[in-house]
């Protein structure tokens, strides 16, 4: 059985990069020097012999998210925290170029040695997701959680998917980082330290709502009434004190702009569209979307799923459309199919284009290192103890997101 992978139609609301572009608020959308666009055959040739220039001095990683034309120079593939351990494993590379978004490059820099740089090719590529969690608004929020007495039965526990300053606010704050596979066992591992699940302690889950509901209520057992959403920009997130007494999980108010996006309608018309196909989600998407569907798993999950699935089967899949439409290429043999009907890229992620890979990767062949990711020394030393943490945890594997 062969398919054809429908393109989903464009949205106008996205600002899609190569098509649009607003420099007025998007940071570092130019190349310097003049680069062609990225249709000119030469690009792909000039990041070649950049690349055998620097020969093992530089090592490429390219996040599942990234475009096909930028994914066909990474030395490894996957996802962010994979990636950064890989990074940490080749202590060769003096230069570690990381295609992805900014906090991807900087846990690459708290794991990699002070003798490696990182570099991000692009200093627009981040994440929204991440950017929801600001360091000033989790301390503030952090304050109104002691001042209703309940900071001292509160650990915080956030997702891969943040900066660094969160990451350390989770470290000297007796908190761990988790990965959207390892979710359960680090929540698990948080109410632990504040008498169990059954208990009266509680989690801090930052920065996304949603796989923190569907972690707690699909995974721990919780009830959704047990959740409650800390907005930064009310008084005490908009909860009376009463309410965040009662509550066992304090969810922050963040998501992912692409699974966001994904509805239980769109679960329905692929059923309606295809019966007996098989809705394989990520656990970004909202609770309804969640409950809804077949399988739901990290991006590692969703590649080893397909990878796994009978010849013929039929699929539609709620994730970023760079690693879906990879999939159905990678599965001319399945039927799959895209979840939404309109474009949904990750925006930041394809800022990462090959203009600005070439223009990285000369400029290091030229001796000129650009867009130089540095966490300052505190900040790592903090981060790291969370990220230690996490690594320290039992059964599932610590390497998807």
């Amino acid at each position: 059985m062969t398919t054809t992978f429908t393109e989903p139609s464009e949205s106008p609301a996205l600002l899609l990069l190569g098509k649009r572009r607003d420099p007025l608020s998007e940071r570092g959308v130019d190349c310097p020097g003049g680069l062609p666009e990225a249709s000119d055959p030469d690009l792909v040739e000039r990041a070649r012999a950049a690349k055998a220039a620097l020969g093992e001095r530089v090592f490429i990683l390219g996040h599942h998210y990234q475009r096909d034309e930028v994914i066909q120079f990474a030395d490894v593939t996957g996802d962010s925290f994979k990636l950064a351990r890989d990074a940490a494993a080749r202590p060769e590379a003096e230069f570690i170029v990381f295609c992805g978004v900014h906090f991807m490059a900087e846990s690459a820099d708290i794991l990699t040695s002070d003798d490696q740089t990182v570099v991000l090719p692009d200093m627009a590529a981040g994440c929204s997701m991440a950017d929801m969690a600001n360091i000033n608004q989790v301390e503030d929020a952090w304050e109104q959680l002691a001042e209703a007495g309940i900071a001292d039965r509160t650990v915080p526990v956030t997702y891969m998917n943040s900066t660094a300053a969160i990451k350390a606010f989770c470290g000297r704050n007796q908190g761990v980082v988790c990965t959207s596979s390892n979710a359960e066992v680090a929540m698990r591992w948080a109410y632990d330290q504040v008498g169990g699940v059954d208990g009266d302690g509680k989690v801090l889950f930052l920065p996304d709502q949603h796989l923190g509901r569907n972690t707690a209520v699909l995974q721990l057992g919780l009830a959704l009434e047990d959740c409650v959403v800390y907005d930064p920009r009310k008084p005490y997130g908009g909860n009376t004190p009463e309410e965040l007494e009662r509550a066992r999980v304090i969810l922050w108010k963040g998501h992912c702009s692409v699974h966001g996006r994904f509805r239980k309608e769109n679960v329905d018309a692929a059923r309606e569209k295809v019966p007996g196909i098989n809705v394989l989600v990520h656990p970004e998407c909202t609770h309804e979307v969640v409950t809804g569907a077949d399988y739901v798993g990290s991006t590692e999950f969703i590649i080893k799923t397909l990878d796994a699935a009978e010849p013929g089967s039929s699929w539609v899949i709620g994730t970023e459309l760079n690693l879906v439409r990879r999939l159905a290429n990678a599965h001319p043999d399945k039927d799959i199919h895209f979840l939404e009907d309109t474009v949904c890229f990750c925006s930041t992620m394809n800022r990462i284009d090959l203009p600005h890979l070439v223009w990285a990767l000369e400029s290091l062949v030229a001796g000129d290192v650009v867009n130089r990711i540095v966490v300052d020394e505190q900040t790592q030393t903090e981060a790291r103890v969370a990220l230690d943490r996490m690594l320290a945890l039992p059964a599932k594997d610590a390497s998807q997101d």
